[in-house]
């Protein structure tokens, strides 16, 4: 038996001809509806609610004839939160509600506010729709179109972080039963022995594999596929915003550019799932989108991405040598580098709960593991914007989260716009003064115990999931004692570096660290803001730098 289309409800007491008119091109893909009122609209969900039916898409008229509009929309999100929101006011009306509904998309009461289509083909109308539609469909437990499939019997903590690696590289995939018919139209194609997971994407024969690194190989390559005769411009460590930045603005300007990511494209800020204050975006940007456009801009350029080979060893080139960079994949040899590398989470250091990493117990976002939480009680532990991000999106599924930090409030660590959607998200509550002391579970995580740092106070509490955003650590070990580091470990750059250590008396340039022709951009370099935007600055900053240093060597 086929599953329903998603609907996509339309709220239309006065113009339901023009919506329905407009949405009549999704007819295919969705089953649209049409209400006309706020109770009627209630009643609909709770019944798709009931059913199992899948709402992709709310869109209303800015006037009901039985409730103002922000009630309306928050009795309709405590039914479905997962369904996008869209206010479309009436043009005769438009001017009137803006000043008053406006204001809701910075506490995420909806998605967007839009004029409704004045005539045919208003794509920049349905440009926001389809952006919508997409990130939801970016959420949903099994995804209509997929790149890749897991076959497994068993949902284990590896194959579900070969999903979210997946996830983050833009490419959506599906866990399959091996007793499923699908799974065995799959696996009627091998031939070797059952050892799961097998992954197969797009076409291509199953393979078994035993880490995500696998996977990655067998998607983009290994630096060892780099002719070992050649030496490239530019080599980028990491591929979060900074890395992405340097790698676009460096091969778009004719240097040969090769970035190796030891992760997945995007680096933490690609876990986000959505970034509303980045520029340009007014609707917001997952953070695994934004990577993904600008890992494409860097590719049209020329640039070569190697995935899932974290940097072992740097050794820094004298006499005019290349820099050499070693992973387990291959060598890599470069005029210049650049160390985009960001930072690591810090560990909870709790060994019960690290062995359940991946079985409840998640370090980062881990966006694709949202969808697992669904009727499960949540901990976010962690008070900046990346924790913010993280439970605004699990309150999408989990029957509860709560936002744990050790300060008395978020204002200190958080952006305000984040603080005030989750003030207003009932489903979001923070705790302060509070941390996570111990835990564990039954093959995956079952409770945790939490401590009143105030009181002293241990409490024990049922959960079913427990995301982990704990602060920076540069994580900067392998790197050669040449390069400067400040007492944490970050990496220094220009006048930051001790005097001393300045050729010739003066101080490197502002990104260059304490070897010439090595640059750090980003979350890694000391003194840097730790934000998407001037991650993205800093990268795309460092390019005339490496020029001027190509142009003088």
């Amino acid at each position: 038996m086929s599953s329903p289309l998603p609907l996509i409800v339309l709220v239309a007491p006065k113009h339901a001809d023009v919506l329905a008119s407009e949405f009549s091109r999704y007819q295919r893909d969705y089953d649209i509806q049409v209400t006309g009122s706020s109770e009627e609209t209630s009643a609909l969900l709770a019944r798709a609610r009931a059913d199992g039916t899948p709402v992709a898409l709310l869109v209303s008229e800015s006037e009901l004839p039985d409730s103002e509009m922000f009630p309306a929309i928050g009795a309709w999100r405590a039914i479905l939160p997962t369904a996008r929101r869209i206010i479309a006011a009436h043009w005769d009306r438009f001017m009137v509600d803006a000043e008053a509904l406006r204001p809701g998309l910075s506490t995420g009461k909806y998605d967007a506010f839009l004029l409704m289509p004045r005539g045919v083909r208003d794509e920049e109308f349905h440009t926001a729709v389809t952006e919508l539609l997409s990130d939801w469909g970016s959420t949903v437990a099994q995804p209509e179109v997929v790149a890749a499939e897991i076959v497994t019997p068993d949902v284990d903590s590896l194959s579900l972080g070969i999903r979210d690696f997946l996830d983050r590289m833009g490419m959506p995939g599906r866990i399959v039963d091996p007793d499923s018919a699908r799974g065995q139209e799959l696996l009627a194609t091998y031939d070797g022995p059952r050892a799961f997971p097998i992954f197969t994407r797009m076409g291509r024969p199953p393979t078994p594999v035993t880490s995500v690194r696998d996977v990655a190989a067998m998607i983009y390559g290994t630096p060892a596929d780099i002719d070992v005769d050649k030496v490239v411009d530019l080599l980028v460590l990491g591929a979060g915003p900074a890395g992405l930045a340097a790698a676009v603005y460096g091969s778009s300007e004719g240097l040969s550019t090769v970035v190796i990511e030891s992760e997945a494209i995007g680096g933490q800020a690609g876990t986000s799932s959505m970034i509303r204050n980045y520029l340009g975006f007014p609707r917001g940007i997952s953070g695994m989108r934004l990577a993904q456009r600008a890992r494409n801009q860097a590719i049209r350029f020329g640039t070569r991405f190697f995935t899932g080979w974290p940097a072992l060893a740097l050794e820094p080139g004298t006499d005019g040598e290349p820099h050499l960079v070693r992973t387990e994949g291959g060598d890599v040899r470069a005029r210049t580098v650049v160390i985009s590398t960001g930072v690591d989470y810090r560990r909870l250091g709790i060994q019960p709960l690290e062995d359940l990493v991946g079985n409840g117990v998640h370090y980062g976002a881990a966006v694709s593991a949202a969808r697992e939480m669904e009727g499960y009680d949540v901990i976010v532990v962690g008070g900046g914007n990346s924790a913010g991000q993280a439970a605004i999106h699990l309150a999408r599924f989990a029957r509860s989260v709560t936002i744990m930090i050790r300060r008395p409030d978020l204002s200190a660590t958080m952006s305000d716009y984040l603080i005030r959607e989750i003030r207003y998200n009932a489903v979001i509550r923070v705790q302060p003064c509070a941390q996570v002391v111990d835990g564990g579970g039954e093959g995956r995580l079952g409770w945790v115990t939490v401590k009143d740092l105030n009181t002293g106070e241990e409490t024990r509490r049922d959960v079913g999931g427990l995301f982990l955003l704990l602060g920076a650590e540069p994580g900067c070990g392998w790197l050669p004692e040449d390069l400067c580091r400040d007492e944490r470990g970050f990496v220094l750059t220009g006048r930051d570096i001790p005097k001393h250590l300045w050729a010739h008396g003066t101080p490197p340039a502002n990104l260059e660290t304490s070897v010439p022709g090595i640059f750090a951009a980003g979350d890694v370099r000391g003194g840097s803001m730790k934000r998407v935007a001037a991650a993205s600055g800093e990268g795309a900053s460092v390019v005339p730098l490496v020029h001027a240093f190509l142009g003088s060597a």
